[in-house]
């Protein structure tokens, strides 16, 4: 650091006076002193963090505190990502180098390049623990700058050597493999770990640990043996298991690209199958053993990406339990929430619906991608499988875990938790459980909590949510003293009423999912059948068109719903050309082929003809009258019971408009066809209401 005449003080309030070069001065002068306590250390990172950001915003500046962080303070600054460190420290040291490397730019880069391999070329226990430390905790941050330096010729395969010293260091091993499991995540240097690192990392994972220190103990009981020792020469579990893990990343995320050179054949004879890697982390979770639960959750969150594990999994239902007792206790926001998560959304993952179109494309390029081979789907990601694996999740209590960690997760957290819940209500059985555990309140609240970048998961969250609305008794999930009201549900179901324009296919099952769950939304009362008319109608209008018969039958039955309020009967009762227009649509569903929809617009028109208004427009509407009659005539008793309704509902009108309908029906052989209507109904209900419009038919106007 270069020397400027700076007076050092401790005073918060004399450091707001100075400069931010003579600040940051004193900063790293207090850092590079060290032994303070862990949260004075953390005070002054995040002091540090401040001015680094507060130099990027900085447009005109004399100088920027980059200049004066030179080796040495990068040195200090890096040090505090030191596994040896307190994670608060570690925490705060994180956010400090990415500050810097943003505001550094190239310099920092190169900075940090240097840092790493000088401390590799020391080549001493502790220098190696540092880089590799730091190399781990940057990767995240700054994964092209990192993977360039992992990357560089030479590096990899020096590993191999330190990692196979007869005499080891616990701390040297994990800190490497901290390193290689963040890395990784990158695809090109998952393909160089897979081209040189396998080898000694099979060997890490398939040694006994038990085995060695038994035979010094029966040699020399005096020996006192602690696991992954010098002495025992020997890996720890924990070691194991984090090897285990970056081994189960190999095989569960295929490279970009394989190699070319030759060394395809050596990258995959691991002799360690992703089926023995499961057993082994399952094994240390139902042991309850607190240092490698994060590293063995991890590792299943990559193997149960594969169809046997995903089975293996679901039918352990102690190793479930645990799995669900890891995520209660686990912090918001931590990689063991996240990594917990991850398993039961691949548990209770379905493959997406493919067109016809698609499943060809999708054969044609596996055939391909086989070489002549053609590869069929794998039976347990089949629909069935998927949905016993789901049944066995919520039975061990998943849902009340993931409402609360919904409450305070992050973004990332709560896109896997609606996934999860989207999952479970796929299931009908679970529907009315998912409503009373508060799935429907998770669901409302993540729609509004998601933000806009975050449309799929949104899109997921209504689906998931009009699903379980389908199914369930609204009285039951707002009744009472609930706080969220039945309306909150709405504009959710409102917003996948539309095909999602994103999509590269027309999935209309979202649109059907929605207008389901409105038209049982609608069947509650009156305030709820008025907010859905004023925020929804042009939707709801345009699916009435729909050329698909369970969409158009959907949005008729809501409909149906709707008409029962006076917004709703307002929208076909108006002297207008639109009004018109809508009750020319409900009469012509009233004659489709579809009997369901036929069967929604006379329920519709049976509400509407109680309205002047209506009976007219029908009355003036060519072939409206014959459409009324043509329900008298159905072979279904409810259809015939919603005919005699509607001919009731326009007979009995008084003054001219009741002239003017009975007319036109005496005209259109109405008469006969009542008495025919009449012969041929059993229930008394449909007797009464035709006789009663027979009547009123024969008397003389």
């Amino acid at each position: 650091m270069d020397e400027y005449p700076v007076q050092a003080t401790s005073n918060r309030e004399e450091m707001t006076k100075l400069s931010s070069v003579e600040q940051t001065q004193l900063i790293l002068a207090r850092l590079m002193e060290g032994g303070q306590e862990d949260d004075d250390t953390c005070r002054e990172l995040d002091s540090l963090t401040k001015l680094l950001n507060d130099d990027v915003e900085a447009k005109e500046k004399e100088q920027s505190i980059c200049d004066v962080i030179d080796d040495v303070c990068l040195d200090t600054i890096l040090g505090y990502l030191d596994m040896r460190q307190a994670d608060s420290v570690r925490g705060h040291a994180v956010l400090t180098t990415s500050a810097y490397l943003k505001a550094a730019g190239v310099k920092g880069n190169d900075a940090l390049r240097k840092f790493f391999f000088d401390r590799i070329q020391r080549g001493n226990y502790d220098d190696y623990i540092v880089a590799f430390c730091v190399a781990a905790a940057i990767f995240p941050i700054a994964p092209d700058q990192t993977a360039e330096i992992f990357l560089t010729e030479g590096f990899l395969p020096s590993l191999d050597p330190l990692m196979r010293r007869k005499w080891k260091s616990r701390k040297v091993e994990t800190a490497c493999l901290e390193m290689l499991n963040a890395a990784s995540m990158n695809s090109q240097c998952r393909q160089a770990i897979q081209k040189y690192c396998t080898d000694w990392l099979e060997e890490v994972v398939d040694q006994d640990p038990n085995e060695l220190a038994k035979a010094i103990h029966s040699a020399d009981p005096d020996i006192q043996v602690t696991e992954g020792s010098i002495a025992m020469r020997r890996h720890s579990e924990v070691v194991q298991n984090l090897a285990a893990v970056i081994l189960a990343k190999l095989m569960a995320v295929p490279s970009a690209q394989q190699p070319t050179d030759g060394s395809e054949g050596r990258i995959r004879q691991a002799t360690t199958s992703i089926e023995d890697l499961s057993k082994m982390f399952t094994s240390m979770l139902l042991k309850d053993s607190e240092n490698g639960k994060r590293h063995s959750v991890e590792g299943l969150a990559y193997a149960s990406i594969q169809p046997a594990i995903k089975e293996e999994i679901s039918k352990n239902k102690e190793l479930l339990k645990t799995l669900v007792k890891i995520l209660g206790d686990a912090p918001a926001k931590s990689p063991l929430t996240y990594g917990a998560l991850s398993v039961f959304m691949n548990l209770t993952r379905y493959q997406p619906a493919q067109s016809e179109e698609e499943k060809k494309m999708t054969q044609l390029k596996a055939y391909a991608d086989a070489a002549g081979k053609l590869a069929s789907p794998n039976p347990l990601n089949d629909n069935d499988h998927v949905s016993e694996r789901c049944k066995r999740v919520f039975d061990v209590g998943i849902v009340p875990v993931l409402v609360t960690h919904s409450r305070h997760g992050s973004i990332n957290s709560l896109n896997l938790i609606v996934s999860i819940i989207a999952a479970l209500s796929v299931t009908t059985s679970l529907r009315g459980q998912l409503a009373q555990q508060g799935a429907v309140n998770l669901l409302i609240a993540a729609c509004t909590a998601l933000p806009d970048s975050e449309s799929q998961a949104k899109h997921t969250a209504a689906q998931a949510l009009a699903r379980i609305l389908i199914s369930t008794n609204p009285a039951l999930v707002f009744g009472g003293t609930r706080a969220r009201p039945q309306n909150a549900a709405i504009r959710p179901l409102i917003s996948i009423l539309p095909p999602d324009p994103a999509a590269e296919t027309r999935d209309l099952l979202p649109t059907f999912e929605s207008l389901m769950a409105l038209t049982n939304l609608a069947s509650t009362d009156d305030d709820t059948r008025a907010t859905i008319v004023r925020t929804a109608w042009p939707e709801i209008e345009e699916q009435l068109l729909s050329s698909n018969n369970l969409v158009s039958k959907a949005a008729a039955e809501l409909v149906c719903n709707l008409v029962q309020c006076v917004e709703g009967v307002a929208l076909y009762a108006a002297d207008t050309p639109q009004a018109a227009n809508r009750l020319h649509i409900l009469l012509a569903l009233a004659d489709a082929e579809d009997e369901g929809t036929r069967s929604a617009a006379g329920g519709a028109l049976a509400s509407l003809t109680a309205y002047e208004d209506i009976v007219t427009g029908i009355v003036k509407r060519r072939r409206g009258v014959e459409v009324v009659l043509g329900l008298c005539k159905e072979a279904s008793e409810d259809l015939r019971h919603r005919g005699a309704f509607v001919v009731y509902n326009m007979v009995a009108c008084e003054g001219d408009v009741g002239k003017t309908a009975r007319k036109a029906i005496r005209e259109k052989d109405g008469i006969e066809v009542l008495k025919e209507c009449a012969k041929s109904s059993r229930r008394a209900q449909v007797v009464e209401v035709t006789i009663q419009a027979l009547k009123a038919l024969l008397e003389q106007d």
